[in-house]
């Protein structure tokens, strides 16, 4: 077959209805041959002997969708110097839209030779190295709009592709634990019944299973192991068809956004899955290794490792940035996904050594017209020296706040000295983001994530119990800030079952109703257990999918959860754009927007922000203070709340302020009872200024301020 010379942008492969146009960069590279395999595994190699800029390219007429192919690369192999290429190894395209046949472990993936590992390895890997496919851009998208949900008004749901499905009883068995099977009707209900805004998927580009867990009967179940950054897992789709996982993936987007449920993508370009210096050679690797990898300046044999899996992506290069840009338009663009969270993504920041928060990375994202227009949130941390970079992002990116998990955690579980911090992560880390020009929204507030406790565990040990992992323990995070209620693990106690449901709605009723974008993880609205096991990123199995049987055991807790979403929507004085100023408002009722209270119902002094027992408080939000305008330009109001938080093991007093804040009151929400009240209602506890109101051990009390007529009534 002889190429037509073709075009050397865009790279991948690209069909335009007639052909398909190829084009590799390496500059490493002698020679790249094109290998198209059949259905049976027989290759045809061509040569493409048009370079452009480094980029190797050529058109073949008549080569279309379903079309299996890879690459081989002749160059120096010199792993002194940095340099891997091999012509025995067959290569993923970097660029590939879909990747077919799941990776058949082989020695011949690598390199070097097990038994010589100074030795290159000739044995050909074709039939072991995935294939890449040659996908249809094509596509019915129909009257597919973006929701575009604004960040205020965002409730994100952290989810798993398989495992949020796998087990779900009303979808059909061909479809559990695939894109179609997240598109079900029975999803989407519960999700839009929840109030979910957004769903975060744990990685779907095309990852690997490490070759050591596959060797242990496990699997990377995570998926924090990318090998493809545009194409989606193949292991994921419901059908066979080569490349069909491209159009079903789109099928799903389209069927979430007709609920106004907006798609968001875990995404991995910190790492890849073809690991350390002792890693497969299966892509990258092969193409062109000083490219795309970090490499130690003075020994380039070895890889630069600030993710923990054994190497980095060498963001300094201008290829390899090319590559994460026109991954993350192609995501936008072609597949409608609305934003993305950015595993590691300290890491991206490493131009040299250091974080950096002016890194070329951050500026293409910045002055991008398509990728800078969408959800961008960041895991802003990674394993190297001063990765933790918790609100220092530019202002464009939303983060994960690592310090509102762990200071509500500590909080709820009674550690001392916690009321000061407490209120700056409740009401929207103003000391983290602020300063920079971000909102209240640059928070993105978890309690639990994927990696780590469920929340049903994260009351229920103090310690992690990983032993599955067959790790000794060693792995998973030791500092959980967990607390067991008394008992480690399963219990028929009554008393430790009621506190630790109430633990559940006091995590979740923070969470919901403090300032920033509430994130929950699939699963806990269920009581979702993982069995203590805080590190579930190979367990492919019940331990880690959702166990929707709990839905009816615990619908008592999937009703509390959608009643605060619902509530947080009908009120936006908990989901405001500006940070509180804790000034007297100019016009309204003339308090501040916001006052913080002792249980005795008095203003709070410095030394009371101190007080290392402190453990209750009362914050007023002021409704007339929300300072802010909607899309008509109308003033925004709403009614006023006091919150009664009271994480004492002891029953707490809490009298409420004067009658300047509000005559009278009614209990809205009551964690201890776990029933969220509708304002008004006949039954509703309601009590006036200057009174006490008495919160059991360990609760969350949520009152609104009565308006006249409501006294009246």
């Amino acid at each position: 077959m002889r190429p037509w010379p073709g075009n050397p942008y865009p790279l991948g492969a690209t069909y335009d209805g007639m052909g398909t146009n190829f084009a590799l960069f390496s500059e490493a590279a002698e020679r790249v041959e094109l290998c198209l395999f059949d259905a049976s595994g027989a290759e045809e190699r061509v040569r493409l002997d048009e370079v452009d800029g480094f980029v190797h390219h050529g058109y073949l007429l008549g080569v279309g969708p379903g079309q299996r192919y890879g690459y081989r690369v002749h160059g120096t192999y010199d792993p002194a110097s940095g340099r891997r290429c091999n012509p025995n190894k067959l290569l993923i395209d970097p660029y590939a839209k879909a990747v077919s046949h799941t990776t058949d472990w082989s020695e011949s993936m690598f390199g070097y030779r097990f038994d010589a590992p100074d030795q290159r390895n000739d044995d050909d890997s074709a039939g072991y190295v995935p294939y890449s496919l040659v996908v249809s851009p094509y596509f019915d998208w129909g009257n597919d709009r973006a929701p575009k949900t604004p960040y205020h008004e965002t409730v994100i749901y952290e989810a798993h592709v398989k495992g949020m499905t796998q087990n779900h009883p009303f979808i059909p068995d061909e479809l559990r634990g695939t894109y179609a099977g997240l598109a079900h009707p029975v999803i989407i209900e519960h999700l839009t019944k929840l109030g979910v805004t957004a769903i975060e998927l744990l990685p779907v580009h095309q990852f690997l299973s490490d070759h050591g867990l596959t060797e242990h009967g496990l699997t990377n179940y995570w998926g924090y192991n990318t090998i493809g950054f545009f194409a989606p897992h193949d292991a994921y789709a419901a059908t066979s068809e080569p490349g069909g996982q491209v159009q079903e993936f789109r099928g799903m987007v389209r069927a979430l956004h007709e609920a106004g449920i907006e798609v968001i993508l875990d995404v991995v370009y910190n790492h890849t899955a073809e690991g350390n210096h002792l890693g497969p050679t299966i892509s990258m690797r092969g193409i062109d290794n000083e490219a795309y990898y970090r490499l130690v300046d003075d020994q380039p044999r070895y890889y630069m490792d600030y993710t923990g899996t054994g190497n980095s992506l060498n963001v300094r290069h201008p290829h390899t940035l090319q590559l994460i840009m026109d991954s993350l338009r192609y995501w936008v663009t072609e597949m409608h996904v609305d934003g993305f969270r950015f595993d590691l993504a300290s890491a991206l920041a490493r131009e040299f050594y250091d974080v950096d928060r002016l890194s070329t990375f951050f500026d293409m994202v910045q002055q991008d017209p398509i990728v800078s227009q969408v959800k961008l949130i960041a895991e802003p941390w990674d394993v190297g020296p001063g990765g933790y970079q918790v609100g220092n992002f530019p202002p464009l990116w939303t983060e994960w706040n690592g310090k509102y998990r762990d200071t509500v955690r500590d909080f709820w579980r009674g550690e001392p000295a916690t009321l000061g911090e407490f209120a700056s992560r409740i009401t929207g880390s103003s000391d983290l983001y602020q300063d920079d020009g971000r909102r209240p929204y640059a928070s993105i507030n978890f309690i639990t994530a994927h990696d780590g406790f469920t929340l049903n565990d994260l009351v229920s040990y103090n310690e992690k119990h990983n032993e599955a992992n067959g790790e000794g323990g060693r792995d998973g995070a030791d500092d959980n800030r967990s607390w067991n209620c008394g008992v480690e693990g399963p219990t028929d106690d009554p008393a430790t079952l009621r506190l630790r449901a109430r633990q559940r709605r006091n995590l979740l009723a923070t969470m919901l109703l403090s300032q920033g974008v509430p994130m929950i993880l699939h699963g806990d609205e269920l009581g979702r257990t993982q069995q203590g096991n805080n590190n579930v990123y190979c367990q492919d199995n019940e331990l880690s999918w959702m166990d929707w049987k709990l839905a009816s055991a615990n619908h008592d807790l999937v009703e509390f959860t959608a009643a605060l979403t619902a509530f947080r929507k009908a009120h936006p004085v908990f989901r405001r754009r500006r940070f509180f100023q804790g000034k007297p408002i100019r016009r309204g009722d003339g308090l501040q927007d916001i006052g913080w209270f002792t249980p005795s119902g008095e203003e709070m002094k410095e030394q009371n922000w101190d007080d290392a027992f402190g453990r209750s408080i009362l914050v007023f939000l002021n409704g007339e203070g929300i300072a802010d305008r909607d899309q008509r330009g109308e003033r925004v109001v709403d009614d006023s709340f006091l919150l009664a938080f009271n994480a004492h093991h002891e029953e707490m007093p809490m009298t409420l302020p004067g009658p300047d804040y509000g005559k009278r009151w009614q209990v809205v929400i009551d964690t201890a009872s776990g029933v969220v009240t509708e304002p008004g209602a006949e039954d509703a506890t309601t009590v006036s200024a200057g009174w006490s109101l008495t919160l059991v051990p360990r609760s969350f009390v949520v009152l609104q301020r009565l308006v006249e007529e409501d006294v009246q009534r």
